[in-house]
């Protein structure tokens, strides 16, 4: 019984023989080299999965290492060599101490080498690799060896039961029904269990997705509904916990939902892996009998199971949060603040503390004494010349935007040329591109002869985008989203007219911009 315990230690639990050349996963088990290859070889090229361990399905990202298990390989090598690890192993003759190699199914022994000599040789002294189960191998009725299979009664026959209550049924023989049985089990893993399960795979990753659509939906929400409440002073603070928590609970009844069905998918999952895992054992076993006494109720276990749910069945039967229903119900409860709303909505927060730099504005630029506008004018104003000067036109901000929504109004001149938009504080102060503006470090929407431009890197001074809306109105709104990389020009007309946005990965802070080229610019937020 001991040696028995040993071999079961010893013993690769795929292709259950005493390990040779073992090799020891990351989660502690171990298997034949050539076993672990080929069961994620039929893993990967199969069933399109990561690789994992046979026993604890623990997964892995990509294939571990193989490192060979020495002590283990060890033990196995002697194991095997040894009286005990040869077949029959755990298994004692039952004349002599010595292990067994042989079973006779009529006199119900277990013999060693030696006494398989003498043993007595006859048609009913049928002799079997050795086994401490001889009654399941014979007749009950007549105590004989069962050799037959009834197609008819789904049974094990001997020769006497087929003489007499068998004799006008169809019987094949034990390794003919066994093998059909086998094709027939191999059938059903490859029509019905295999592609449910892949079924099953294929729906858990889509809710998998549809739950990081959901977080990802909630926490912009919650985020966006939370600075807007803050935007407006808390005047609707009961308003903003009420919407918060119904974000909230439709985020977490929609998690809910998805939860509970991908619990339902994995025990569903699990269960068509066990079935799966029953069949090809079933497969893998060289003892016909073994085979067919397994219970007939494949048909039951196997084959009436729910059909597979497709996709988008099962992401129709989980929650979502509609956020469009959100905004809707928002919008009907803050009519009194409406306007301010939109606006931070859509614009962002005001600008309020926006003045202009001196230290960046060019010798050509007037600047109004609350450093809110800026003129072109043709007499040097005589400021010193310092690396953050601009040679000509331009004028930045002191403000800088790292992050958030933000926006600011400016007005302007009918006449003249001008420049409105956003810069890098790395934007070039001289040489050719100050003039020009031909870095990748500013955005500006310009009017130029009673049309707007709009340009961003552009080499050429002339190498500019020509919009189609004509100016109708002396006030313009820029906004900016940083973290989405949008900078956006709007004419405030009635109603507010959007007239181009950029996009683009802002890397460094922005500074409100200004090209003065003639005519006045003001600063209005």
């Amino acid at each position: 019984m001991a040696a028995a315990g040993v071999k079961l230690e010893l013993t690769c639990s795929v292709c259950r023989d005493i390990y040779k050349d073992p090799v020891t996963l990351p989660c502690g088990h171990s298997y034949c080299r050539v076993c672990i290859r080929q069961t994620w070889d039929i893993q990967g090229e199969t069933f399109r999965e990561h690789p994992s361990c046979p026993e604890c399905r623990e997964r892995f990202p990509r294939r571990p290492e193989l490192k060979r298990n020495l002590r283990l390989g060890n033990i196995a090598e002697r194991f095997s060599t040894s009286p005990w690890g040869q077949d029959g192993a755990g298994i004692s003759c039952s004349y002599c101490a010595s292990p067994a190699a042989k079973s006779c199914l009529h006199c119900e022994a277990s013999l060693c080498d030696q006494h398989v000599e003498t043993h007595r040789m006859s048609e009913e002294h049928v002799l079997l690799d050795p086994t401490t189960s001889f009654s399941d191998r014979k007749c009950s009725v007549h105590k004989e060896q069962l050799k037959y299979y009834c197609t008819e009664d789904h049974v094990c026959v001997c020769p006497s039961c087929f003489a007499v209550d068998h004799k006008s049924h169809r019987v094949e023989q034990l390794s003919e029904a066994s093998e059909k049985k086998k094709k027939k089990l191999r059938n059903v893993v490859v029509t019905l269990l295999a592609p449910k399960r892949e079924g099953a795979k294929k729906a858990i990753h889509a809710l998998e997705e549809r739950r990081k659509e959901v977080e990802d939906k909630t926490s912009a929400e919650t985020q966006q509904i939370a600075a807007l409440f803050s935007y407006i002073n808390g005047r609707l603070g009961a308003l903003k916990g009420q919407f918060l928590d119904e974000i909230s609970r439709k985020k977490e009844k929609a998690s809910l939902s998805i939860s509970q069905e991908m619990e339902r998918l994995d025990l569903n999952k699990d269960e068509l892996s066990w079935k799966i895992s029953h069949c090809e054992m079933m497969c893998s076993m060289a003892d016909p009998l073994t085979v067919l006494q397994e219970r007939e109720s494949e048909r039951s276990t196997y084959g009436e199971m729910e059909e597979e749910a497709t996709r988008d069945d099962v992401i129709g039967t989980v929650g979502d949060v509609d956020v469009g229903r959100i905004g809707e119900a928002l919008r009907d409860n803050v009519t009194a603040v409406a306007s301010c709303i939109k606006q931070w909505w859509v614009y962002g927060q005001e600008a309020t503390d926006l003045v202009l730099d001196e230290r960046t504005a060019a010798n050509n630029l007037s600047l109004s004494t609350d450093m809110k506008s800026a003129s072109h004018t043709l007499i040097d104003q005589l400021r010193p010349q310092t690396t953050g000067r601009f040679q000509v036109h331009r004028v930045l901000s002191k403000l800088m935007f790292r992050s958030g929504r933000h926006f600011w109004d400016v007005e302007v001149s009918e006449s003249g040329e001008w420049e409105v938009g956003a810069a890098y504080p790395s934007v070039e102060r001289e040489g050719l591109q100050s003039y020009t503006i031909s870095d990748n470090k500013w955005w500006g929407l310009r009017r130029r002869k009673g049309k707007y431009l709009v340009r961003h890197d552009s080499t050429d001074d002339r190498a500019v985008t020509s919009l189609s809306s004509s100016p109708s109105c002396s006030r313009i709104r820029i906004s900016l989203d940083y973290e989405v990389g949008r900078l956006s020009f709007y004419e405030l007309s009635d109603p507010i007219r959007h007239l181009h946005t950029f996009t683009a990965t802002f890397t460094e802070p922005l500074h409100a911009a200004f090209w003065v080229g003639g005519g006045r610019v003001r600063i209005i937020t």
